[in-house]
């Protein structure tokens, strides 16, 4: 037993020695890092010389504005090991670090919560950019500044009572492309989630499948940003507006307008029509969107882009 126990010994001893042992099979290559930057490490380390100034830097993380020192000019720590810095006497000067994290932590955070926002493929490439104004009535670049206000402004009044937009009126005029521009920079600049509820189709699915209202009710109350999409669409005139509509809508506004957590709104109904179908529930979305409301209304031959060629 005690020989065995020996010879297991050495073989152990020199499979650790053997300098083939372990070694990767022919053709096998290492898996390259999805970041050539970080190399996955999520962090960035960059030497800093002694002389360099420090700057007050501010950021958006997570949505929030926050404000540090960085450093004026810096190089990749990476280069100083390699000795493309400074020569080794020289070392000394740049003995200070800094750190930050790499850009691919926020891409892929906002992949993720663009994934999680609903918004369909097609409305993920829309911006402010491909907004069509010209040749369009006053009330349609009104609808584009407030727009792009709202989103330059959102994190000063993100906490306020006041803190979320409503595009109403004539259909096919760009409300839905301007919130929708609005959740994509939200998103993508400002890593702030959002969660687009189409109110015909989203009532819909629910009203279907009833085991997942609690949950898309909680999501749709805890979300940091609900934009709301057609919001009780009328037909023949009417507006689509149930009791158990109005009811689910009503828990899931009052628990954001408490809580001052901010909504993107478009309708086909003005003001008036929104409170006419229920006092509480409209005079709620009126005060959180008063600072930033446009209606739409006039020639709908102008107004609706989708009749353009039809003229």
């Amino acid at each position: 037993m005690a020989t065995n126990s020996i010879e297991e010994a050495l073989v152990k001893l020199l499979q650790r020695s053997d300098p083939l042992q372990g070694a990767k099979p022919v053709g096998s290559e290492e898996k390259k890092p999805d970041c050539p930057l970080c190399k996955d490490h999520q962090i960035i380390i960059y030497r800093v010389h002694e002389k360099t100034k420090w700057l007050i830097d501010t950021r958006f993380i997570d949505g929030q504005e926050v404000a540090k020192l960085s450093p004026e000019s810096m190089v990749l720590e990476s280069d100083y090991f390699a000795g493309k810095v400074c020569s080794p006497n020289e070392a000394k000067e740049w003995h200070t670090t800094y750190s930050k994290r790499c850009e691919c932590v926020r891409q892929k955070k906002a992949e993720r919560l663009m994934r999680a926002s609903e918004i369909t493929n097609d409305f993920k490439k829309i911006g402010f950019k491909d907004f069509l104004r010209r040749g369009k009535p006053q009330v349609i670049s009104d609808a584009y500044e407030c727009s792009l206000a709202y989103f330059q402004s959102f994190s000063e009044i993100r906490k306020d009572r006041a803190n979320s937009i409503a595009l109403l009126g004539q259909p096919g005029a760009g409300k839905t492309h301007l919130l929708t521009a609005i959740s994509n920079n939200l998103i993508k600049k400002l890593n702030v989630p959002v969660l687009y509820f189409p109110y015909v189709e989203g009532f819909n699915d629910l009203k279907d499948d009833f085991d997942k209202l609690e949950a898309k009710l909680e999501r749709m109350k805890q979300v940091e940003v609900l934009f709301i999409d057609d919001l009780f669409k009328p037909v023949k005139g009417k507006p689509r507006a149930t009791e158990w509509q109005v009811e689910q809508l009503y828990a899931v506004i009052n628990y954001r307008y408490l809580n001052h957590k901010p909504i993107l709104v478009s309708s086909e109904l003005f003001v008036d029509e929104i409170v006419e179908v229920d006092e509480a529930l409209g005079t709620r979305i009126y005060q959180m969107c008063q600072d930033f409301t446009v209606v739409i209304k006039g020639d709908r031959k102008i107004l609706n882009h989708r009749l353009a060629r039809f003229e």
